[in-house]
């Protein structure tokens, strides 16, 4: 009989990098995506490994307790990835109640599931929640980075949802013992990414001729990490990480958000055979953001010494390889931004 394991947020951007991970992986797990479909939800990015018999696909919304605890008594899973979130920081400062439900509640709705499921029996049983570095705060520009054991102090009700979730997890294991793992990682990036993060955003509009809009002056500094080396770094932790310890994430990749959106424009011009400097054209510098942090940056040592991951991928292969792959999925991309990737998964999942 195959091990269960759960994987919630699975039709997301990361979410499908883990699930084709894992079910590519590991024949002998059985892997169950647990997803809403929320807007940035779509199972079109996982249309490579749906038809794998170690595959099974559930439409819940973890706010709902009920529904969460049947399907972990159903299918008694041997442990949960927990990657559902609201993520997008624009988000929730227009409506932070929705970032309070997923991000708080469904996380708790998950652990007491899990805790009631195993019923304090946790020998080979793991839950793991993936988290962001945005719960440390800001970073100056100073060469300082974001560990283990820095002080959390989220800005935006995103970070804050995420900094108390974080929090939870770390109370169901000192109260209830329940075996935990927990990871916060950096700025991702790569294909599938939902088109209204910074890079994907820029490379459709830079496709379309269309302006390109930047916070503020462009200042902002990010640590940019392709999404399947995070995909790796998961597995690792999930498998190999000590129990009730946090892993930082990160990409050791620094770039100010100019900087990063110029480096795009290079790239698109080449890739579309425009005269250099074409793109660069478009930028438009427009109001910065409410609480804008000025800096992310992970050190990832602990990672990196105890588990022994790295990244795979230099930063600029991994923006050759990302730019190449929305200009091979334009369609991918045009049924995203026209919302037409909801209605064929809304038909074909209707009831479930």
């Amino acid at each position: 009989m195959k091990k269960i394991l759960f994987i919630t947020g699975g039709a997301g951007f990361i979410g499908s990098h883990v699930v084709r991970l894992f079910v590519t992986k590991y024949p002998d797990y059985q892997i169950v995506n647990l997803d809403k479909l929320t807007y940035a939800g779509n199972l079109a990015n996982l249309k490579d490994v749906e038809h794998l018999p170690n595959y099974k696909f559930e439409k819940v919304d973890i706010v709902d307790g009920k529904a969460v605890q049947a399907l972990f008594e159903k299918y008694q899973p041997f442990g949960v990835i927990h990657l559902a979130a609201e993520s997008h920081v624009d988000r929730s400062i227009a409506n932070p109640m929705e970032f309070i439900m997923t991000n708080i509640v469904g996380t708790v709705n998950l652990l007491n599931a899990a805790r009631h499921t195993w019923k304090d029996n946790f020998d080979g049983k793991r839950f793991y929640h993936v988290s962001t570095d945005e719960v440390y705060g800001s970073l100056a520009n100073d060469g300082s980075l974001f560990t283990e054991e820095t002080p959390y102090d989220p800005r935006s009700p995103y970070s804050a949802s995420k900094a108390s979730s974080d929090h939870l997890v770390r109370a169901y294991f000192h109260t209830y013992h329940l075996p935990i793992v927990l990871s916060n990682c950096s700025n991702n990036y790569g294909p599938n990414h939902f088109p209204e993060k910074l890079l994907p955003l820029a490379i459709n509009n830079i496709k379309n001729m269309k302006p390109i809009p930047i916070y503020g002056k462009g200042e902002n500094v990010r640590d940019w990490l392709y999404v399947v080396d995070h995909a790796r770094a998961i597995d690792m932790i999930f498998h190999n990480g000590k129990i009730g310890d946090t892993y930082n994430i990160g990409g050791l990749n620094e770039w100010t958000n100019i900087d990063l959106i110029h480096k795009l424009c290079e790239i698109m011009d080449r890739k579309l055979n425009r005269e250099p400097g074409t793109s660069a054209k478009l930028i438009t510098f427009v109001q910065d953001r409410a609480g804008h942090d000025l800096r992310y940056a992970i050190d990832s040592s602990k990672l990196v010494n105890e588990l022994g991951w790295k990244p795979s991928l230099q930063f600029e292969e991994g923006m050759e390889k990302t730019v190449d792959w929305y200009l091979e999925n334009e369609e991918w991309l045009n049924n995203v931004t026209s919302g037409d990737y909801q209605k064929y998964y809304e038909t074909m999942y209707s009831g479930r």
